[in-house]
């Protein structure tokens, strides 16, 4: 039998790169949430991956980006943090964002995180993964004049082109990941995919298909919690969760008419979960009005982030 390995890979990158959709791609599961509305991921995710002997664990950051509100600085020390005791750092690029911009664009502000990022790195002395993420979308002579941009820095070990969202190239990352990973036990059991508790992936996955939903309606300040889960006989199980909103007009846009937003975000929810869960779930979706939530100390704690970052 092979020596186990057991390496902690921390993932970092711009808001929108790709993070998440990579780190469910190399695990084989959801266990972050993915959506087009960027910093979906606030805290630290742990998907945990097996390759052969080796155990990935990888930290999903939130967006580094420049932070303004509370909740945003403490989610970009979240990330930083991510790197201490860290085996290997992989740097996520949006290849299709160094593409065609304007000053004015997002992706013009995705081009001065990612270099923001890279400057830290280097300040840091931490060598790292390049990853640019949808090549896909990217012709070749462009894709060489944004990797030679980015190389020159002399800031990454090794560079890979991928499309996270269809799987080409992965594979070869974690081939990389589990070559070098340390010789070492590993650190969860075998069959475990993420370290959060059940309830804590399904207040993520109704978090996830709430934003998909109101990402044009709603802010950030959206959160869900579950508040219960029932064990029933016959193995399914009974999950009471509630989306908190900031206002009462923001209460009205997440039920919507006649309650058809809140049901078809529960719908989403409920499939994802039984699918994650492999068992009948139950769920149940309530929608209630606290403010100044994004400034209450208990919403960083339950979240793992710093309330003074």
């Amino acid at each position: 039998m092979a020596e186990q390995r057991c390496a902690v890979v921390a993932v970092l990158g711009a808001p929108n790169a790709g993070k998440s959709t990579l780190v469910n791609t190399l695990v084989g599961a959801k266990v972050a949430a993915v959506t087009q509305k960027v910093q979906t991921t606030r805290a630290l995710v742990r998907g945990i991956a097996m390759h052969d002997a080796a155990q990935l664990i990888l930290i999903d950051t939130p967006g580094v980006f420049a932070p303004k509100k509370r909740l945003e600085r403490a989610m970009v020390a979240a990330a930083w943090s991510a790197l201490e005791g860290a085996d290997a750092i992989i740097h996520v690029v949006d290849a299709a964002a160094h593409v065609g911009t304007d000053k004015r664009s997002a992706d013009a502000r995705s081009i001065e995180d990612s270099e923001t990022i890279a400057a830290k790195l280097k300040q840091m002395d931490l060598a790292s993964i390049l990853v640019l993420n949808k090549v896909d979308v990217v012709s070749r002579p462009e894709l060489l004049a944004i990797t030679t941009k980015l190389v020159e820095q002399g800031l990454y070990t090794d560079v890979f082109m991928i499309s996270a969202k269809k799987g080409d190239g992965v594979a070869d990352i974690a081939r990389v990941l589990t070559e070098r990973a340390p010789v070492g036990p590993w650190l969860f059991p075998e069959d475990q995919i993420m370290d959060a508790p059940a309830r804590v992936l399904a207040a993520e996955i109704t978090r996830e298909k709430a934003f998909l939903r109101l990402h044009e309606e709603l802010p950030y300040e959206l959160t869900v919690e579950t508040e219960t889960w029932e064990e029933r006989k016959d193995g399914s199980a009974k999950i009471d969760q509630i989306l908190y909103v900031a206002r009462e007009s923001q209460r009205k846009i997440a039920i919507g008419a006649k309650g058809q937003t809140i049901k078809t975000i529960g719908e989403l929810a409920r499939k994802d979960m039984e699918a994650a869960f492999d068992r009948r779930i139950h769920l149940f979706l309530h929608v209630k009005v606290r403010e100044g939530l994004t400034e209450e100390r208990a919403l960083y704690q339950r979240l793992g982030l710093d309330y003074e970052a």
